[in-house]
Protein backbone atom coordinates (compact mmCIF):
# COMPACT_ATOMS: atom_id res chain seq x y z
CA UNK A 1 0.00 0.00 0.00
CA UNK A 2 1.03 3.50 -0.85
CA UNK A 3 1.67 5.73 2.25
CA UNK A 4 0.03 8.82 2.32
CA UNK A 5 -0.02 10.57 5.76
CA UNK A 6 -2.14 13.62 5.58
CA UNK A 7 -6.16 13.93 4.41
CA UNK A 8 -5.95 16.19 1.03
CA UNK A 9 -9.44 17.50 2.25
CA UNK A 10 -8.73 18.74 5.70
CA UNK A 11 -4.87 17.66 6.57
CA UNK A 12 -5.50 15.24 9.67
CA UNK A 13 -3.63 12.56 9.48
CA UNK A 14 -5.07 9.65 7.90
CA UNK A 15 -5.50 5.92 9.38
CA UNK A 16 -5.42 2.71 7.85
CA UNK A 17 -9.49 1.29 8.03
CA UNK A 18 -10.59 -1.90 6.12
CA UNK A 19 -13.22 -0.37 3.35
CA UNK A 20 -14.74 -2.43 0.45
CA UNK A 21 -12.45 -5.53 1.50
CA UNK A 22 -9.47 -3.92 1.43
CA UNK A 23 -6.87 -1.91 3.34
CA UNK A 24 -7.07 2.00 2.52
CA UNK A 25 -6.09 5.22 4.24
CA UNK A 26 -8.91 7.10 5.91
CA UNK A 27 -9.08 10.50 7.20
CA UNK A 28 -10.96 9.92 10.79
CA UNK A 29 -12.37 13.11 10.78
CA UNK A 30 -13.84 13.86 7.24
CA UNK A 31 -15.20 11.84 4.58
CA UNK A 32 -11.47 11.34 2.22
CA UNK A 33 -10.49 7.74 1.40
CA UNK A 34 -6.98 7.73 -0.67
CA UNK A 35 -8.32 5.23 -3.37
CA UNK A 36 -4.87 4.94 -4.68
CA UNK A 37 -2.45 6.09 -7.04
CA UNK A 38 -2.77 5.85 -10.73
CA UNK A 39 -1.22 7.26 -14.19
CA UNK A 40 -2.69 7.09 -17.36
CA UNK A 41 0.25 6.59 -20.05
CA UNK A 42 -1.28 7.10 -23.70
CA UNK A 43 0.94 6.05 -26.82
CA UNK A 44 0.60 7.01 -30.86
CA UNK A 45 1.51 4.90 -33.57
CA UNK A 46 1.29 6.63 -36.97
CA UNK A 47 2.21 5.18 -39.30
CA UNK A 48 2.63 7.10 -43.06
CA UNK A 49 4.08 4.96 -46.30
CA UNK A 50 3.96 2.08 -44.64
CA UNK A 51 6.72 3.47 -41.93
CA UNK A 52 6.02 4.14 -38.12
CA UNK A 53 6.95 7.69 -36.42
CA UNK A 54 9.23 6.92 -33.46
CA UNK A 55 11.47 8.82 -31.14
CA UNK A 56 14.51 8.12 -29.01
CA UNK A 57 14.63 9.04 -25.76
CA UNK A 58 16.57 12.13 -24.27
CA UNK A 59 15.92 11.36 -20.35
CA UNK A 60 15.15 8.65 -18.35
CA UNK A 61 13.34 6.52 -18.21
CA UNK A 62 14.13 4.69 -21.44
CA UNK A 63 17.24 6.97 -22.30
CA UNK A 64 18.79 6.08 -25.85
CA UNK A 65 16.14 3.72 -26.73
CA UNK A 66 13.64 4.31 -29.58
CA UNK A 67 9.39 4.38 -28.82
CA UNK A 68 6.48 5.90 -30.02
CA UNK A 69 5.84 9.64 -28.55
CA UNK A 70 3.44 9.54 -25.59
CA UNK A 71 3.03 10.79 -22.78
CA UNK A 72 0.95 11.37 -19.46
CA UNK A 73 -2.66 12.78 -19.61
CA UNK A 74 -2.73 16.27 -17.99
CA UNK A 75 -5.56 16.83 -15.14
CA UNK A 76 -8.30 18.43 -17.04
CA UNK A 77 -7.17 17.21 -21.04
CA UNK A 78 -9.31 14.87 -23.09
CA UNK A 79 -7.40 11.80 -23.48
CA UNK A 80 -7.50 12.31 -27.01
CA UNK A 81 -5.75 15.72 -26.85
CA UNK A 82 -3.27 14.51 -24.54
CA UNK A 83 -2.11 11.94 -27.55
CA UNK A 84 -2.41 14.34 -30.83
CA UNK A 85 -0.50 17.37 -28.38
CA UNK A 86 2.55 14.61 -27.03
CA UNK A 87 2.91 13.49 -30.97
CA UNK A 88 3.31 17.38 -31.55
CA UNK A 89 5.40 18.59 -28.84
CA UNK A 90 7.91 15.33 -29.47
CA UNK A 91 8.00 14.98 -32.79
CA UNK A 92 6.75 18.40 -34.81
CA UNK A 93 3.75 15.86 -36.49
CA UNK A 94 0.19 16.49 -36.49
CA UNK A 95 -1.92 13.51 -36.20
CA UNK A 96 -5.30 12.72 -35.45
CA UNK A 97 -6.69 10.20 -32.89
CA UNK A 98 -8.49 7.35 -35.02
CA UNK A 99 -9.12 5.17 -32.28
CA UNK A 100 -7.73 3.08 -29.27
CA UNK A 101 -5.90 -0.81 -29.98
CA UNK A 102 -4.25 -1.78 -27.30
CA UNK A 103 -4.25 -0.88 -23.61
CA UNK A 104 -1.01 -2.32 -20.79
CA UNK A 105 -2.02 -2.49 -17.28
CA UNK A 106 0.82 -2.39 -14.94
CA UNK A 107 -0.76 -2.82 -10.87
CA UNK A 108 2.16 -1.86 -8.99
CA UNK A 109 2.87 1.05 -6.00
CA UNK A 110 1.47 3.93 -8.72
CA UNK A 111 -0.73 1.78 -11.06
CA UNK A 112 -0.25 2.44 -14.36
CA UNK A 113 -2.61 2.48 -17.43
CA UNK A 114 -1.17 2.66 -20.42
CA UNK A 115 -3.45 3.35 -23.62
CA UNK A 116 -2.40 2.99 -27.21
CA UNK A 117 -3.61 5.04 -30.04
CA UNK A 118 -3.73 4.73 -33.91
CA UNK A 119 -3.54 7.87 -35.21
CA UNK A 120 -3.77 9.47 -38.62
CA UNK A 121 -1.03 11.61 -40.17
CA UNK A 122 -1.31 14.75 -41.47
CA UNK A 123 0.99 17.02 -41.48
CA UNK A 124 4.90 17.47 -40.62
CA UNK A 125 8.06 15.90 -40.87
CA UNK A 126 9.56 14.73 -37.90
CA UNK A 127 12.02 16.76 -36.02
CA UNK A 128 12.79 16.07 -32.36
CA UNK A 129 11.94 18.06 -29.32
CA UNK A 130 15.75 18.30 -28.13
CA UNK A 131 14.42 18.46 -24.63
CA UNK A 132 12.35 14.62 -24.26
CA UNK A 133 13.61 13.00 -27.16
CA UNK A 134 16.48 13.97 -29.63
CA UNK A 135 15.57 12.02 -32.73
CA UNK A 136 12.57 11.74 -34.40
CA UNK A 137 11.41 9.50 -37.78
CA UNK A 138 9.02 7.64 -39.71
CA UNK A 139 10.83 4.04 -39.83
CA UNK A 140 10.06 0.47 -42.04
CA UNK A 141 9.96 -2.45 -39.86
CA UNK A 142 12.87 -3.40 -41.83
CA UNK A 143 14.80 -0.62 -40.07
CA UNK A 144 12.54 -0.85 -36.38
CA UNK A 145 14.37 -4.63 -36.21
CA UNK A 146 17.81 -3.32 -36.42
CA UNK A 147 17.24 -0.66 -33.87
CA UNK A 148 17.88 -0.11 -30.51
CA UNK A 149 13.81 -0.37 -29.82
CA UNK A 150 12.29 -0.39 -26.57
CA UNK A 151 10.17 -4.06 -26.43
CA UNK A 152 7.09 -2.30 -25.56
CA UNK A 153 7.05 -0.43 -28.66
CA UNK A 154 8.32 -3.65 -30.66
CA UNK A 155 4.96 -5.21 -29.29
CA UNK A 156 3.20 -1.92 -30.42
CA UNK A 157 4.92 -1.48 -34.05
CA UNK A 158 3.79 -4.88 -34.67
CA UNK A 159 0.33 -3.60 -33.74
CA UNK A 160 0.71 -0.88 -36.08
CA UNK A 161 2.01 -2.65 -39.13
CA UNK A 162 0.08 -5.83 -38.43
CA UNK A 163 -3.36 -5.14 -36.42
CA UNK A 164 -6.45 -6.96 -38.30
CA UNK A 165 -8.85 -4.31 -37.07
CA UNK A 166 -9.29 -0.23 -36.13
CA UNK A 167 -10.01 -1.11 -32.67
CA UNK A 168 -12.31 1.26 -30.51
CA UNK A 169 -13.08 3.94 -33.15
CA UNK A 170 -13.63 7.42 -31.50
CA UNK A 171 -17.43 8.78 -31.07
CA UNK A 172 -17.85 11.92 -31.92
CA UNK A 173 -21.71 11.37 -32.58
CA UNK A 174 -23.59 10.43 -29.53
CA UNK A 175 -25.80 12.14 -27.59
CA UNK A 176 -24.37 11.82 -24.29
CA UNK A 177 -23.98 15.39 -22.72
CA UNK A 178 -20.37 14.75 -21.18
CA UNK A 179 -18.24 17.73 -20.98
CA UNK A 180 -15.10 17.30 -22.01
CA UNK A 181 -15.47 13.31 -22.53
CA UNK A 182 -13.65 11.35 -25.25
CA UNK A 183 -15.95 8.10 -26.11
CA UNK A 184 -14.40 5.47 -28.06
CA UNK A 185 -16.77 2.39 -29.24
CA UNK A 186 -16.26 -0.78 -31.13
CA UNK A 187 -16.56 -0.21 -34.75
CA UNK A 188 -20.04 -0.64 -35.90
CA UNK A 189 -21.20 -2.64 -39.39
CA UNK A 190 -22.46 0.70 -40.38
CA UNK A 191 -18.81 2.87 -39.92
CA UNK A 192 -17.00 0.06 -41.30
Amino acid sequence: MTMVKYCASCGSNLEVRVIDGEERQACPNCSFVHWGSYSVGVGALVVRDGKMLLVRRAQEPGKGYWTNPGGYIEQHEPIHSTIEREVKEEAGVEARTVGIVAVRDQPRDIHNVYIAFEMEYVSGEPVPDQFEVDGAGFFSPEEIAGMNVAPFTKWLADIAFNGQTGGLEKDDENELQFRHAGLFKVPTLASR
